[in-house]
């Protein structure tokens, strides 16, 4: 049986193909009580490794379409999928066992397909009954039943790194035997074989094409880096409305290092950062990719957003990627009485963040404190957060604040940012980030100097369920 024209493989629905519209800001899908990903799936040295192999978002591969109709052989199961997966999609490069897969229907969001869970695993994972597996429950094909078994096996890069899997699937729960997972793990093997010859003719090309264009190839690289660094979406908590939106600077050609986050660490504990790498180009991405990283790994383990960032600021020292620093704002938010949510905030050489109150008046949150990267002693303060029903903080980059306006002189500056806010009575998360990038256009047209980030994050009135 072969997918329909609108949904993956799996029954969810396709992601589209492309990049970040340079014009339009991005709308994040809210999917709600969606398990985290396991940090590795952010390893920046992973996502390198992926980019290079230059597989991700093209055609079929008849040689690993084979190995899957090899797969499905010996697993007796009715599909068996190669799947990629970077910071932000799953991509299945090649099937066998459900007729055939057009492009556009090929890519779907991480938190929709299992093989991202082979990143945090020491090696293969099998679920005879996804049904009854607390790993897999979640997923759109276990809960529609079109997913009843599954076993993957990780597909490694020449360092060992994850690049993806080799999965089989069945309708029905299925038994596993040891033959059948030996045979499935050399198969697995055999398609890392091929994924690695691969990346090495790509790198090969690039060389060449290095040589004709200086430059080129680490541009590519680049922006394949930055295309990972933002979330493929706002997964939030029941009790918080969320959302956020990254506009490139100039064209969107050059490639720049804002980011954000929000994910959940330790029950019932919500951690959400944002910050903004100095400089542009591959050397910036690199920054970025360290600290988001960073800064997902680091947060499961401490509750304190100082903290956080100062194992942050002790990384970028100690591993010197570049001489470049960054700014950054990190916060960890629980829900609180009444339906409140309380919280800290923390300020690496960062804005301070914003909290427009229920009625209608704003003002600052955050110590300031040193920039990221430069001393090693940042002196970052913990301050408190208390959000009452109604109450929303806004965190956000100085592409904001700094927006110059058409003539090219004029800021926009924070005056303006909090008059606006001030003035988004009744709105969502969502709607507030419109308004202020309909306003950021009007003052500076289409062409942005730096580059923009914001997450909002807004606790419901009571009884008032978030989109």
């Amino acid at each position: 049986m072969a997918p329909d024209c609108d949904r993956g493989p799996w029954g969810a629905s396709s992601a589209a193909e492309g990049g970040h519209a340079m014009k339009a800001p991005l709308k994040p899908l809210v999917l709600p009580d969606v398990p985290p990903m396991p940090v590795q799936v952010y390893n920046p040295a992973r996502l390198a490794a992926l980019a290079a192999t230059a597989l991700m978002n093209t055609e079929p591969a008849p040689d690993l379409d084979n190995l899957c109709e090899l797969a499905v052989s010996a697993a007796g199961t009715q599909q068996a999928l190669v799947v990629l997966f970077d910071a932000r999609h799953a991509f299945y490069k090649a099937a066998a066992g459900r007729g055939p897969l057009t492009l556009g229907r090929r890519s779907i969001p991480l938190h929709a397909d299992a093989c991202p869970l082979l990143a945090g695993a020491s090696g293969p994972l099998v679920a005879a009954d996804t049904a009854r597996d607390a790993r897999l429950v979640h997923l759109p094909a276990v809960r529609d039943g079109t997913m009843g078994a599954w076993a993957g096996f990780p597909l490694h890069s020449a360092d060992g790194l994850v690049l993806g899997g080799l999965c089989v699937l069945d309708e029905q729960p299925h038994p596993w035997t040891g033959r059948q997972l030996g045979t499935l793990t050399r198969l697995a093997a055999a398609a890392g074989d091929l994924i690695e010859l691969r990346r090495r003719m790509h790198q090969a090309q690039e060389r060449i094409d290095a040589l004709r264009s200086s430059g080129a190839a680490a541009d590519r690289l680049a922006r394949s880096l930055q295309d990972n660094l933002l979330p493929p979406m706002i997964t939030r908590p029941p009790w918080l409305d969320a959302a956020a939106l990254y506009l490139p600077a100039g064209d969107g050609e050059t490639v720049v290092g804002d980011f954000y986050d929000l994910f959940p660490t330790r029950q019932p504990w919500w951690c959400a950062a944002l910050g903004d790498v100095c400089g542009k180009g591959l050397e910036a991405a690199k920054v970025t990719a360290l600290a988001r990283y960073t800064v997902r790994t680091e947060a499961t383990q401490h509750s304190s957003p100082a903290t956080v960032l100062t194992r942050l600021n002790d990384a970028l020292i100690r591993q010197h990627v570049n001489d470049r620093f960054l700014t950054a704002v990190c916060v960890m938010l629980r829900p609180g009485p009444d339906g409140g949510v309380r919280g800290l905030i923390s300020l690496g050489g960062h804005a301070p963040a914003l909290i427009r109150r229920a009625d209608a008046t704003v003002e600052e949150a955050g110590r300031p404190g040193l920039l990221l990267g430069i001393f090693a002693d940042a002196r970052l303060h913990a301050e408190p957060v208390e959000l009452a029903p109604g109450d929303a903080l806004l965190l956000y980059t100085d592409g904001v604040t700094e927006a110059r306006s058409r003539s090219g002189h004029a800021l926009w500056g924070l005056p303006a940012l909090s008059t606006l806010l001030a003035g988004c009575d009744g709105l969502n998360a969502e709607q507030t980030l419109e308004r202020i990038t309909t306003a950021l256009s009007g003052h500076a047209g289409d062409y942005h100097s730096d580059d923009t980030a914001l997450l909002l994050l807004r606790v419901p009135h009571h009884g008032e369920r978030p989109p």
